[in-house]
């Protein structure tokens, strides 16, 4: 079963198509809001939308999007998406964070020599190691808690942001937040 959203961010809107494209019709670069995909929406003719906007994706009657029509790659994204994409990843993860600390404190081996906490930027084996500890006396409660209770611990909140965009860019096979498979 491939994970899908009801809703999006729209990363950039192209009213005439991508330059190159067969049939010029508007279209909406946009990353689902729970699952992390990368998406390239039609938009409805006569629908004018900005970076930032949550549309609605889901199976019921939508009422800017006309379909879904694919899902793309990083490398695809034009580069306004690319500028925007840390800023909306970043209101993604403060409106769910408590999805995003429940990883911290959560977080399991994948291999026995590679812990998935090492797979975030900056995290290395003391702070792996030292969250471990941290989180056997309770489960981290914010972003804030974890910044606090794990000393010279960098920003949470961006090193969750640094990861998902690795995962976006496919820069090795695991995925801790970012869903797989493809949407057909």
């Amino acid at each position: 079963m491939v994970a899908k959203d009801d809703y999006a961010i729209v990363l950039d809107f192209l009213s005439g198509g991508r330059p190159g494209d067969r049939k010029a019709e508007p279209i909406a670069q946009a990353i689902g809001e729970k699952f992390l995909n990368l998406l390239e929406l039609a938009i409805k003719e006569g629908v004018s939308i900005k970076s930032g906007d949550r549309v609605y994706i889901g199976a019921d009657k939508r009422d800017q999007v006309q379909y879904i029509r694919s899902r793309i790659e990083y490398r695809e994204l034009t580069n306004f998406a690319k500028a925007e994409i840390e800023d909306v990843l970043t209101n993604l993860i403060s409106a769910d964070e408590k999805r995003f600390v429940d990883f911290f404190s959560k977080a399991g081996p994948v291999t026995t020599r590679l812990h998935s906490l090492e797979l975030l930027p900056g995290i290395g084996k003391k702070h792996m190691w030292e969250i471990i500890k941290v989180r056997r006396e309770k489960p981290f409660e914010s972003f804030e808690d974890l910044r606090k209770r794990v000393t010279m611990l960098p920003d949470p909140k961006k090193i969750v942001v640094k990861r998902i965009i690795e995962e976006l860019e496919s820069k090795d096979g695991h995925r801790l937040f970012v869903a797989g498979g493809s949407m057909q």
